[in-house]
């Protein structure tokens, strides 16, 4: 496994979100990176813009969206 994009949505006009798995020097791991197209090219071209994190951290990073999630549903019905 080299580089499999896993999933993408659209940012806005010009950028799109990649979620990547990744696999250098032995380790594996997870990259969300925030691509761009240029003006003069069909090509997305990836940004410094992102977050590389080990497979290992995944579940932290699920854990943290669920309470970010949660989080936003308490202040609408707070609203």
């Amino acid at each position: 496994m080299d580089n499999q994009v896993v999933h993408q949505f659209t940012r806005n006009q010009d950028e799109t979100v990649y979620m990547s798995l990744r696999h250098y020097k032995n380790k594996k791991y997870l990259d969300l990176r925030i691509f761009f197209q240029p003006k003069d090219s069909e090509e997305m071209i990836p940004t410094k813009k992102g977050l590389t994190l080990g497979v290992e951290y995944l579940s932290e990073l699920k854990k943290g969206i669920s309470i970010c999630e949660k989080r936003l549903q308490t202040s609408k019905t707070e609203s």
